[in-house]
């Protein structure tokens, strides 16, 4: 099955998941981080550095649920353009 490119938007929208992952973590080191949520602290790298812009759901899920970020807050923080979001939860 051959991966469709991902679009300079659907990037961005990664990159912003990935900062709003990386600051809600605030001083927590990442493999602890990775360890309460099931993942690989490779993992959680690669999504807060943007080169894992589509995650699957429920990676996202469960690093929300660790982080306390609400999945709809963080969605609607993803889904809009620009810094805006980037400081819009409530972590």
């Amino acid at each position: 099955m051959v991966r469709t490119p991902l679009t300079p938007w659907e990037r961005q929208r990664g990159e912003r998941l990935g900062a709003l992952l990386r600051e809600a973590r605030g001083g927590r080191s990442m493999v602890e981080v990775a360890a309460a949520a099931g993942v690989s602290a490779e993992t959680l790298r690669k999504i807060e550095t943007g080169r894992a812009p589509t995650p699957a759901f429920f990676t996202v899920a469960a690093l929300a649920a660790v982080l306390d970020l609400p999945l709809d807050d963080l969605a609607a923080a993803c889904a809009r353009g620009g810094d805006e979001g980037e400081h819009a939860l409530s972590a």
